[in-house]
């Protein structure tokens, strides 16, 4: 038997990603004029909902720059971004990360061989300096500054001005110097002003409060064009104890090349397409948005830090890698779908009875979780709620969280919906809480900033928390469908039940129609 080839790696920079991209079929160029006012998010937008590769679209009107957009458009890519070919191999990252986020004296010569392997690919994952960084081909300071050049969005009519969505976002701790990445959402001003729309939680914003507290100005850089993997990494917000850079290098596998900026003491990755780099001056705020926003409205107008840009770097005849927010399916819910993979190892650290859970993307990635559990003891799905909306920063927002059997398969929304209409009596299983924070950018609440979430128990009832005898399940003995199975090419339905039935026979048609437009059977 011939040896299975390793998975393609992608060269480490973006413009590698678009070439693997392309090898296999899944990029599309456009080389008829855009417009990136409204007209290049509206067709990528058309191009992500049915399916479609990812787009590259050479003659954008104003700028010279090509745009790469819907890069991350499906599963598949983003795994393909972090090396991968599987789901499942998302977990065995997520497995690593745990065993570095909650360490524990192994308990025998198997677990201890497991985490020093993870040791290794911290050693692995030190990022290193480059000093000829193809960020710095060309180098635009003062006067020369001009942010029009840009191929900057503006994806909805709405919208408050154009935008940078994909920009790794890095400042510095004022007082510690460890350094910050994150991926937030930036207004043009003018021609060399943005502001940075982050919320006061984020690391970006406590470094601005130690910066007035300390009567100084914070420096930032915006890092565009990087490698998918490295906005993956910057999005995760998972509180382990290690710096972005080293968390990035094990998602790659590899160190991550920074490269020092010209004018402020940042560093990048050293393959970013274009580099901005600034100062923020606490107390300076002008209004941002509003903006086209992932719950499917427009948020608000906020003032928001404004950013002076200095110094502008960039490689030779550079690519703008972007996307846009909105109602899913969009880049940012298929980002969310990879995180949920990796997240899973984490939560069943932190949380043992868990054996799965899933943010489904009509859930808008965050605002609904569905949790399998092993359940042993009365009450345990509320204490699993309340468990879950506690381990990780991300989960503060989930509006709605829903337990079932580890038996259902959470994954399937048919399941889903039997375990509630067969397992809930509303007044029994439903458990509000009041008051909590919350998303400003959630309507549905009463008072913006805080609302109520409700856990709902799924699963079945056992001990006290049941008053009479609960029916027995349906099933058939194992001989009979073991008996079954042997007997199907005999009784001439070989061609039936050899994979799944189009969930469209039951009345659901969100992705499957979608893929029957893109022609994925």
């Amino acid at each position: 038997m011939a040896a299975t080839a390793p998975p393609q790696r992608s060269r480490r920079d973006l413009r590698g990603f678009i070439e693997l991209l392309e090898s296999r079929g899944a990029l599309r160029r456009i080389s008829a004029p855009v417009d990136p006012d409204l007209e290049l998010a509206a067709i990528a937008d058309r191009v992500l909902a049915a399916g479609g590769p990812g787009l590259l679209f050479e003659n954008v009107i104003g700028s010279s720059m090509p745009v790469a957009v819907n890069l991350l458009g499906t599963q598949e890519r983003v795994l393909w971004s972090l090396g991968m070919e599987q789901p499942e191999e998302l977990e065995a990252l997520g497995e690593r990360l745990a065993l570095l986020q909650q360490p524990r004296p192994p308990k025998g010569a198997r677990e201890a061989l497991r985490f020093g392997s993870v040791l290794l690919d911290v050693l692995r994952a030190r990022p290193d300096l480059d000093l000829t960084p193809p960020c710095r081909q060309q180098v635009f300071k003062g006067e020369a500054v001009n942010l029009d050049a840009l191929p900057l969005l503006r994806p909805w009519p709405g919208d408050g001005g154009r935008i940078i969505t994909l920009g790794l976002v890095i400042t510095k701790d004022p007082e510690t110097g460890t350094p910050n990445v994150g991926v937030y959402r930036l207004q043009q001003q003018g021609i060399n002003t943005m502001t940075v729309h982050w919320l006061s939680v984020r690391g970006g914003a406590r470094h601005l409060r130690k910066a007035a507290a300390m009567g100084k100005k914070l420096e930032i850089a915006i890092a565009i064009g990087v490698h998918p993997l490295l906005v993956m990494a910057a999005a995760t917000p998972i509180p382990v104890q290690l710096s972005e850079w080293l968390f990035a290098g094990l998602y790659a596998g590899e160190g991550v090349r920074l490269a020092r900026c010209k004018t402020v003491n940042l560093e990048v990755p050293s393959h970013s397409e274009v580099v901005l780099e600034g100062t923020i001056t606490p107390g300076e705020e002008v209004a941002d948005g509003p903006f086209g926003d992932h719950m499917g409205f427009y948020g608000g107008v906020e003032d928001s830090p404004m950013v002076r840009i200095q110094c502008v770097t960039q490689r030779r005849n550079p690519i703008y890698f972007t996307t846009f927010s909105g109602r899913p399916p969009k880049e940012d819910a298929m980002l969310a779908i990879a995180l949920n993979r990796i997240y899973t190892p984490i939560l069943r650290q932190q949380i043992p009875e868990i054996v799965d859970f899933f943010l489904p993307m009509e859930g808008l990635s965050y605002k609904l979780a569905v949790i399998a559990i092993d359940k042993a003891y009365p009450g345990q799905a509320r204490r699993a709620a309340l468990a879950f909306w506690s381990a990780l920063p991300q989960f503060t927002y989930t509006k709605f969280v829903v337990v079932v059997d580890k038996a259902i398969n959470i994954r399937d929304p048919r399941q889903v919906i039997w375990a509630i209409s067969a397992q809930v009596d509303p007044q029994r299983d439903l458990f509000v809480l009041e008051n909590t924070p919350f998303d400003t950018l959630d309507f549905a609440s009463e008072r913006l900033g805080l609302g109520g979430r409700l856990a709902v128990d799924a699963t079945t009832k056992i001990g006290p928390e049941k008053r009479h005898p609960w029916g027995e399940p349906l099933g058939r003995p194992e001989e009979l469908e073991a008996r079954i199975d042997s007997r199907w090419a005999e009784l001439g339905l070989a061609d039936i039940g050899t994979r799944d039935p189009d969930p469209a026979l039951f009345g659901y048609t969100l992705e499957f129609v979608l893929e029957r437009l893109a022609g994925r059977s």
